[in-house]
């Protein structure tokens, strides 16, 4: 199973049986929206984690998804309201409404978010189905006149969008910070960062978690078009990328959001760090048990687009079907991975770079098809080796041997990579893997099986992956 499956826990399957069934059917992520729940909520869900994967012995990851700012407005008088295109209305600070005007008042009551707006600039109402620009500035920062660009219904505290916009403000709120610590407290293995503008914000995360103590990876969510624009700066600093196109679709072009998604998957490969696709993408399995035939495209699209991960959001926590759904997922998958290996022919070789490592990594998957290895094996302390190896996108799993439970489960995020919990001792890598590969029923006595190393040297005490083996069992 090279893409992982990442699926949302909610009403429709907290069901300890329904969570074992997900993970029969290849769930290897959950993911726990604290949007509607605090860390207390998911206590028993993280606790039936831990039992499937000592139960299955495989490694499962806890991923905590926090709420970000949540942009809405106000109550709108005779909600619902029908708006017609080329129709005016006023959007302005609650005490900025106008005492006598013909006009429909949209109340935000965030100053931040009206800071800069200007004439031309769009605005977006109820999940983008109403779409505005900027016509007038009646007070700067405070009040505007709006002109519709379509017609649709105008309900209360719907979200609202300024697609381009820079916001002065931190992704992390106060509910997500305080959802943070304890979820770690809890136990969650992994944190989502909603509405992620620049590499600041991620910073800001990790300052946090390691006030806390520990180390966790952080997934920078892609919602905001500023985040796509500062992709290059995030990826250095973010340990995982999803792509969230509901709300990444509010911010961009739908007709650009094809080729966007595109473009990330590819950066995220190259700068090896995984990348989920999300939102929508069995969305009428929620009430039926097969999915529309474009749906079924869009997932194997994803998978053919280079993804590490696809997630299911209400599809598994509140849909008819959860357990169906994942089925479903997984078999899509594995036909479009087959498809994959065959198109990209054998390994990603690295661009002309500076790079031993990922040469290192790209050696060793030429090494594996030569030879017919059933596997590639590697020692890895941060996870880095594991992911190179991943990001060349070789035919064979990854088996990532770890003595480190943070990075045993950071690495469910990565392409075909098998995480491993090894026992850390004095001894080189190079034998803990061939103690691993001898005890394993999974290689046959006399296949040869390529495996990677590190190994310390007088010059560099600390030199990272530096071997490449063919062992013979």
């Amino acid at each position: 199973m090279q893409t992982k499956i990442v699926a949302t826990l909610g009403p429709a399957s907290m069901n300890p049986e329904t969570m074992r069934q997900m993970v029969a059917a290849g769930v290897r992520i959950f993911r726990l929206n604290f949007s509607h729940s605090d860390a207390a909520y998911f206590v028993p869900a993280i606790k039936t984690i831990r039992e499937i994967e000592s139960e299955a012995g495989v490694p499962l990851t806890a991923l905590g998804d926090l709420c970000g700012p949540k942009i809405r407005i106000g109550e709108v008088e005779g909600s619902p309201r029908q708006v017609n295109k080329g129709e005016y209305l006023h959007l302005g600070l609650p005490e900025e409404r106008p005492a006598k005007s013909e006009l429909a008042f949209i109340d935000l009551d965030i100053p931040e978010l009206l800071a800069g707006l200007a004439v031309g600039m769009p605005v977006n109402l109820s999940d983008g189905l109403l779409q505005f620009k900027v016509a007038k500035v009646v007070k700067a920062d405070r009040l505007f006149e709006l002109e519709a660009q379509n017609a649709g219904f105008l309900s209360s505290h719907k979200g609202i969008a300024f697609p381009g916009k820079h916001h002065p403000m931190p992704a992390l709120t106060q509910k997500d910070i305080k959802d943070l610590h304890e979820g770690i407290d809890v136990g969650i293995d992994a944190v989502a960062l909603s509405f992620v503008q620049s590499a600041n914000d991620v910073a800001d995360v990790k300052e946090h978690i390691k006030a806390h103590g520990t180390w966790i990876p952080v997934v920078a969510k892609l919602e905001r078009q500023n985040a796509v624009e500062n992709l290059d700066d995030i990826l250095k600093v973010t340990d995982v990328v999803m792509v969230a196109r509901g709300d990444l679709g509010l911010e961009c072009p739908i007709p650009e959001l094809p080729i966007i998604q595109k473009k990330i998957i590819r950066a995220c490969r190259h700068a090896q760090k995984p990348v989920i696709v999300a939102t929508q993408m069995l969305l009428s399995m929620v009430h039926n048990p097969i999915p529309t035939r474009a749906e079924s495209t869009d997932v194997a699209n994803a998978i053919l687009d280079g993804a590490d991960c696809v997630m299911l959001s209400e599809e598994t926590a509140i849909g008819d079907y959860p357990v169906e759904t994942v089925k479903v997922m997984r078999q899509i998958s594995d036909e479009a991975v087959g498809y994959y290996l065959e198109r990209i022919e054998g390994p990603f070789a690295p661009k002309k770079e500076r790079n031993p490592a990922k040469y290192l990594a790209y050696a060793a998957s030429l090494l594996a098809n030569n030879v017919d290895s059933p596997a590639l094996i590697s020692h890895t302390v941060s996870g880095d080796t594991a992911r190179l190896l991943s990001s060349r996108r070789p035919a064979q799993p990854i088996y990532a041997l770890t003595p480190d439970t943070r990075v045993l489960r950071a690495l469910n995020f990565a392409w075909g990579v098998k995480p491993r919990l090894i026992t850390g001792d004095d001894r080189r890598h190079m034998d803990r893997v061939e103690e691993y590969v001898e005890a394993n029923p999974d290689f046959t006595a006399g296949k040869p099986v390529v495996i990677t190393a590190g190994r310390p040297t007088p010059g560099n005490p600390s030199p990272g992956t530096n071997e490449i083996k063919i062992y013979y069992k």
